[in-house]
Formats: structure tokens, C-alpha cells, sequence
């Protein structure tokens, strides 16, 4: 993953922190496969096994992502 992708990702992801921190949570960055798009996190603290976590991936932090960092096609959890 080049740096600047991976600088791009991990600033869209601090602009969506403080939401997760408010319940709580943390996400944080496990891979990325440039070929596929798939980017990996990890959800943690009251994000791991909440049932609103999915919705959060999906809703909240997938579609930021697709916008700012076309280069994400798909977030997938831990």
C-alpha cells in the first residue's frame, strides 16, 4: 500500500474517530489489498460484537471511505 493511500485512509478514519470514541469504540487499520480494494479493520472496544458495529462499517465508515479514498472498493471487519 502506497504511503499516500494509506495517509488518505487513515484520515478519513479521523474524521469518523470521535464518533466511534463517543460510543466508546476504536477502529483501526489491519491491511489493505490494493489489487481487490478490500480494506481490513479492527473494531474494538464496545464496537467489538455490538450489533451496530456492522451497521457503522457499512453506513458510516464504508461509504466515507469510498468517497474520499476511491481506491477502497470494500471494508470488511475483524
Amino acid at each position: 500500500m502506497t504511503s499516500s493511500v494509506f495517509d488518505r485512509i487513515e484520515l478519513a478514519l479521523d474524521d469518523l474517530r470521535p464518533y466511534i470514541a463517543s460510543h466508546r469504540g476504536t477502529v483501526e487499520v489491519v491491511d489493505f489489498d490494493e489489487d481487490d480494494g478490500t480494506l481490513l479493520l479492527r473494531m474494538g472496544g464496545t464496537c467489538h460484537g455490538c450489533s451496530a458495529a456492522t451497521v457503522t462499517l457499512r453506513q458510516g465508515i464504508e461509504v466515507r471511505l469510498r468517497q474520499t479514498v476511491p481506491e477502497v472498493r470494500r471494508v470488511e471487519a475483524l
